[in-house]
């Protein structure tokens, strides 16, 4: 069936301000676009937008899906003002926890916090003796109870493992908080396996497919392999939750820790569903945990230039890995030391013709690393968001010099260098509104300033693109996703304004109205 969608402004995203009145659909593509007049005729069914504005398809172009399922059900410490409201959250979580199982808790931030005090493993031991596991909002940074590091085997005289740390106090005591590789110690160790924890897997998928659903998503680029035991486990979900249930584009990033166990196992995937991604690899670890890797110490810590999870022979061999199966990488890199680490390798051993390698985060850069990436085929992955979340407090953390290539997304695309958008959600708001409002105004909503390194501002067209065609470029889909052209996949966000028209504030109180993939609604509001 030929079905004709007309009645609001319809942007291709080929170019700015270039709208058009209909788009013919059949099968899941775009058979035409153009008049209303010149396409009624050929249809068999009108669908009329009622003044919605229709865009091709909003992926988020890195997340963790399951795990923002997981924060939809856990509990959220991301509202704690300070470290007495989150240790009351996690009392009045703890009287609902059955004694045989873990408290889990999702996204504190020290940085939120008057004093910045972070609880101490004696605050948490007196709250329960099974174990607590809450996890800071970048995912980098753990704090536990005793009973939950005696579950890694982490005691007293334990020593911190490669590219990890185990947090002490001043007596070089325990303090429950377990830094990058650390954090495997104590994750490694919660149950996950058996048809049980699937279907747990499962209903944390289904809730956060149908939210990002609600907000307009069409897809999702995330990295979920390697976190939930066996990959088997995860990629089980996927397959039970999209098809049918979920009309659905995931594409899969592959750790390097469960990559090449998945390239040998032959896998067939679901496509065009549920896609193969790149090999992940972590260079580093985050501002806000202090363990992102610099060149200089950092300025509110001279002792300290964070942390570079592999050696530079270890990273190699990672690369190296990723090539002999002809296969693009996709690399977490906050710092410039991880910049450089990363950009180091990828011209030692470039990516295989026809794929694009991925930077993501790139949140600390210098002007030598930006030009050696203009040359690289690869696609800066950027998270807005960042930008009212780490400022203003990650200025004295970073110094005033480095700033001028920090979060630095204008000269990237001014430079000719691809950019996707995404919010590595749940380490952000999974809403793509309020990702380009942060590329648009740099600031958090209804801030009285001018913008945090305002000449790094992105315009509204640049913004949503990044989420359309730059998400379709990230994985070499250019010619089929990310704009409203015949043969394109008839993927469509529709809002219930026009996100170019009005104050930026405005664009805010967008809504989707109906999200669309492969010619199918899969949400409509009611």
């Amino acid at each position: 069936m030929k079905e004709l969608w007309y009645g609001g402004p319809i942007y291709t995203m080929v170019q700015e301000n270039e709208i058009v009145e209909a788009v013919l659909v059949e099968n899941g593509k775009i058979l035409e676009i153009g008049t209303i007049e010149n396409l009624k005729s050929k249809s068999d069914k009108l669908i009329d937008l009622k003044g919605a504005a229709m865009y091709p398809g909003f992926v988020d172009s890195h997340l963790h899906i399951l795990f923002h399922g997981e924060k939809l059900i856990r509990l959220d410490l991301s509202k704690a003002a300070s470290a007495d409201e989150m240790l009351a959250l996690v009392r009045e979580a703890a009287q609902s926890t059955p004694s045989d199982k873990w408290l889990f808790g999702e996204g504190w931030n020290e940085n939120n916090f008057a004093d910045k005090r972070i609880p101490s493993i004696q605050e948490l031991d007196a709250i329960r003796a099974e174990p607590i596991l809450l996890t800071r909002v970048c995912h980098h940074v753990v704090l536990g109870n005793t009973a939950a590091l005696q579950a890694g085997n982490i005691h007293e005289d334990s020593a911190s493992p490669d590219g990890g740390k185990i947090g002490r106090d001043s007596q070089m005591k325990l303090n429950g908080l377990l830094y990058e590789q650390a954090c495997n110690l104590v994750t490694n160790a919660i149950p996950r396996e058996g048809e049980a924890y699937i279907e747990d897997l499962v209903d944390a998928l289904d809730r956060s497919i149908d939210d990002m659903l609600s907000k307009g998503l069409t897809g999702g680029h995330t990295e979920d392999m390697s976190y939930f035991g066996k990959f088997t486990n995860p990629l089980s979900a996927y397959e039970r939750v999209i098809g049918e249930k979920h009309h659905f584009r995931v594409n899969l990033l592959r750790h390097h820790t469960v990559f090449e166990e998945m390239m040998e196992a032959n896998l067939s995937f679901d496509e065009p569903f549920i896609e193969p991604g790149a090999m992940k690899i972590f260079a580093d670890g985050s501002l806000g945990g202090a363990t992102a890797a610099l060149i200089d110490p950092y300025t509110d810590d001279p002792s300290n230039k964070g942390l570079l999870i592999h050696s530079d022979e270890q990273f190699e061999e990672q690369v190296k890995l990723a090539r002999k199966y002809n296969e693009a990488i996709a690399v977490h890199l906050i710092g410039d030391a991880a910049a450089e680490q990363v950009i180091n390798a990828i011209e030692k051993y470039p990516v295989p013709n026809g794929k694009r390698d991925r930077l993501i985060h790139c949140c600390v850069l210098n002007e030598d690393l930006l030009k050696r990436m203009t040359k690289l085929s690869a696609v800066a992955d950027i998270q807005p968001a960042f930008v009212p979340s780490d400022f203003p407090w990650v200025i004295e953390r970073l110094g005033e010099e480095r700033l001028e290539y920090a979060y630095a997304w204008k000269k990237m695309l001014d430079n000719g260098i691809m950019c996707s958008a995404g919010t590595d959600a749940p380490i952000e708001d999974i809403n793509p509104i309020a990702s380009i409002y942060a590329a648009v105004e740099r600031k958090k909503p209804f801030a009285k300033h001018d913008g945090y390194l305002p000449q790094e501002k992105l315009t509204r067209f640049e913004a949503i693109r990044a989420y359309t065609y730059g998400s379709a470029q990230a994985i070499g889909k250019e010619d089929m996703r990310g704009l409203i052209l015949p043969s394109y996949d008839a993927d469509f966000s529709i809002f219930d304004r026009d996100l170019f028209e009005g104050t930026s504030e405005h664009m805010l109180e967008a809504k989707a109205v109906k999200t669309v993939v492969a010619g199918r609604v899969v949400f409509e509001r009611k």
